[in-house]
Formats: C-alpha cells, sequence, structure tokens
C-alpha cells in the first residue's frame, strides 16, 4: 500500500484503474464495503485510487491489504468548494483513469469533473442514505437527475435502492445493477477464541447477550435499542440481570445512551467501549444481533452477523428484508418502534432454541448467497464489460 503515486505506468497500463470517488474513507459500511471489494478483485488486473473528497482515516487505509491501491484527500471546505473542482479534474487528468466510481450523493456530484476530464467510464453506485430533510432530498434528486445522462452504468445494493433509481430518478432498469454486499465466511465464524475483552462479571454460559454494532449516528437510532433493553429487563419477571447489551461503535449519541442505561440502573449489564477493531472476535460472544436503524442500504454489520451464526433483529427498512429472512434467520420488526423490538427480543429470551436454529440458519444463508466471492465476480464482471 502507498499514499503517492506508483511510477510504473508500464505496469498500471495493463491494468484496469478505477478512481473510487468516496466522500470520506473512515470507519463505514460503505468504505468496507470498499475494502472488500478491494482486497479481493484480482491484483492482476486492476490498480485502484481512491480519492475522498473530505480526508480519511491511515488506520482504516490500512486494512486494504494488496500493493496496487494509492489513496488521496481533495480537502474539500466546508459548504461549496468549487476548487475542490478543478483540482480534482487536474487530478483525474494526470491519472487518466478507465473507469470513475462514484458512491452515493456526495461523490456523485464528482462525476461532471470525471465527464470534464475524460474519464471514459462512469459508474455511480446507491449505497443507501441517511435521513435528509425535504429540501435536502429534493436537492438530491434534482443532482441526480441533472447528472444523468453523464452516468454509463448505476450499482444498486438493495432492491429499495434500485426502486429509487428507476422510480424517483427515471432510469431505465437496463442502466441499473443490483449487486448486493458480500460477506468473508472464512474471517466471521461462530468461533469466539478469547472472551478477555469482556467484563469480567459475565458469564457466558449463562448469560443473554444482544449485541449491536455500527457507528453512534442518529440514523442508526441505538436510543431506541436502549429503550428496547431497558423495557425487556423490566418485563422479564426471574433473572433480568442476566440480560446483557453490547453496543460497539462511536459516535454522536454513543455518551446519551449510556446515560440513559446507566441512569436506570443496568451499568453493569452494558458493555459500550466505542470503535474497535476486533469485531470478528467479538460478534461471536453475542446471542442475538440487533439492527435498530431508521435507515439502511445493505448492512455489512447484518452479513458479518450472519456469517457468526447469530439470528438478527433488524427494522424494516433499506435491504434489512433482504438479509433476513423473518421467521428463519432473524425477525424485522417496525422500524422505530421500541415495543416491538423488546417483543422480538423477550422471544429469545423465552424461546432459548430458537437463538441456535435462526443462528444456524443466517450462516447457510450468509455462505450460500451472500458471500464476498459472489459480489467481487459481479463487480469484476461489471468493470471487465466496462472496458
Amino acid at each position: 500500500m502507498t499514499n503517492d503515486y506508483s511510477n510504473d505506468q508500464n505496469n498500471r497500463q495493463k491494468k484496469v484503474h478505477i478512481a473510487h470517488l468516496t466522500y470520506s474513507f473512515r470507519v463505514g459500511g460503505l468504505e468496507n464495503g470498499m475494502v472488500n471489494l478491494i482486497n479481493t478483485l484480482p491484483t492482476d488486473r486492476y490498480h485502484h485510487t481512491i480519492i475522498c473528497l473530505s480526508g480519511y482515516d491511515q488506520d482504516f487505509f490500512n486494512r486494504i491489504q494488496t500493493e496496487n491501491v494509492d489513496i488521496t484527500n481533495l480537502n474539500k471546505k466546508p459548504g461549496n468548494d468549487l476548487g475542490m473542482h478543478f483540482r480534482l479534474i487536474k487530478l483525474l487528468r494526470k491519472l487518466r483513469p478507465d473507469i470513475s466510481h462514484s458512491r452515493n450523493t456526495a461523490a456523485l456530484e464528482c462525476q461532471l469533473a470525471a465527464f470534464i476530464a475524460g474519464v471514459p467510464y462512469r459508474i455511480h453506485g446507491e449505497h443507501g442514505w441517511d435521513h435528509a430533510s425535504f429540501l435536502q432530498q429534493k436537492r438530491h434528486i434534482l443532482i441526480k437527475k441533472m447528472l444523468r445522462p453523464i452516468i454509463h452504468l448505476y450499482v444498486a445494493l438493495s432492491k429499495e435502492g434500485r426502486a429509487y433509481l428507476t422510480d424517483t430518478i427515471g432510469i431505465s432498469g437496463k442502466y441499473i445493477n443490483h449487486i448486493c454486499n458480500g460477506v468473508d465466511v472464512n474471517k466471521f465464524t461462530s468461533n469466539s477464541g478469547s472472551t478477555s475483552f469482556l467484563p469480567k462479571n459475565w458469564n457466558l454460559d449463562s448469560d443473554i447477550i444482544f449485541g449491536c454494532v455500527g457507528r453512534m449516528a442518529d440514523v442508526k437510532n441505538h436510543h431506541l435499542l436502549a429503550d428496547a433493553f431497558i423495557s425487556l429487563c423490566r418485563d422479564i419477571p426471574n433473572g433480568s440481570d442476566r440480560l446483557r447489551l453490547i453496543i460497539i461503535g462511536d459516535g454522536i449519541n454513543r455518551a446519551g445512551v449510556v446515560d440513559k442505561l446507566e441512569k436506570v440502573g443496568l451499568s453493569d449489564q452494558i458493555w459500550i467501549p466505542g470503535s474497535r477493531e476486533d469485531i470478528a472476535a467479538i460478534l461471536p460472544t453475542f446471542n442475538v444481533f440487533i439492527l435498530p436503524s431508521l435507515a439502511e442500504g445493505i448492512s455489512n454489520t447484518i452479513l458479518e452477523a450472519m456469517a457468526s451464526g447469530l439470528p438478527v433483529i433488524a427494522t424494516n427498512v433499506g435491504g434489512n428484508p433482504e438479509l433476513v429472512e423473518c421467521g428463519h434467520s432473524g425477525t424485522i420488526v417496525p422500524s422505530n418502534d421500541a415495543e416491538a423490538m423488546a417483543n422480538a427480543m423477550s422471544t429469545y429470551v423465552t424461546v432459548p432454541d430458537l437463538v441456535k436454529k435462526h443462528g444456524n440458519y443466517a450462516r447457510k444463508r450468509a455462505e450460500t448467497v451472500f458471500s464476498i466471492e459472489s459480489m467481487v465476480n459481479r463487480y469484476d464482471s461489471l468493470y471487465q464489460k466496462a472496458v
């Protein structure tokens, strides 16, 4: 890996050079999908340049294990930064990539610079979205409609994303590829190994651990999960002290969620340590995985939980119903409904056999339907056809 451009121009000419346009490159589901894709695509056929509008995290970039990747930051200023677009045009003319692949609305705007710079093929991916205001939504729709003529192909990660592109933006289905995220089923398994990171007073043999992984932003709705857990602990007549809650992730809502749970006396039953790098080791300590989001694309953390042999409780948003077969690999509940979430959690407490039954089904589904090899093969085919 390198942060500088390679001088081996002859080697690059033999490979498909992809410029990945992204708002930032830090811990997140969209970015994690990029890491998985770049790490798995054949290194002898591709060179990648990740172009970030507003910075990247070096530790996160180090998750990329291949040597055929460069990364650069455009240092976008807050608000409208016209100069950034000129810098991008200059950069793309220097790099001369075969494909520019943007992800979500913030990066889509950069495809105009790619068009002006003469990038031969332009692909845009719809990965999901945060809850935006009505005016923001209208602006996003306008941008996508205006830039529609210069985009050769779209990638929708979920059926909801595909419907949005066809019904709202007006893109013909023949220009849309539906490519779901994939998971490394060899990395994420039910084998936990060491559990020394857990609080010392917890007992994996008797405790029932509900867990969640994700940045603690408003759209992820961790306050709903806290409310549901509080309700669950109150409603279990005996043994509520065996209930545990783990939330892995950091963000603006972490302190508030911790405070809410501690105020009702649940300090000893929660572990909310912030961001962690050992997710593959932590997931198998859960009994049930929960995703309480208000909006989603295709959740990498759901796929990782499924591969880890966990039943999943998720809200009925985005691509969640595509991943979780309700009643087989988990439970789908209405969005923003703490009572429904608590009821679903209670079912796994009162009918413990469902934990293993749904978890085994989830693992098999991850292996057969959502392997990372399947995802990468589809992107490989898409890129090769483009050039």
